[in-house]
């Protein structure tokens, strides 16, 4: 049986306490892409387990949002100053 991947993008605001906590955990899963926004390629269960980790993480005034698409391929990106696009997911 094969695993649905979709492509996401992750964009968190989170109390200043919680951040280390949000961003060891999207990086097991996601590529860092700057501060608070995380994308890749990721299967269902995969996303399930993330999101799991991060409902124990956050409090109440704490936001995430998940984009979600069935391919990365029809994204255009466009990107204006800086690139601090980190590439692996080793911590």
């Amino acid at each position: 049986m094969r695993c649905a991947v979709v492509y996401v993008i992750l964009v968190y605001d989170i109390d200043e306490s919680r951040v280390a906590k949000v961003l060891n955990t999207c990086r097991k899963y996601l590529i860092w892409v700057q501060r608070s926004v995380f994308e890749g390629d990721i299967t269902e269960g995969n996303l399930n387990l993330l999101s799991d980790e991060l409902k124990r993480i956050i409090k109440m005034n704490d936001a995430i949002t998940i984009y979600m698409t069935p391919t990365g391929k029809n994204i255009k990106r466009i990107e204006i100053g800086s690139n601090s696009r980190k590439e692996d997911n080793f911590l």
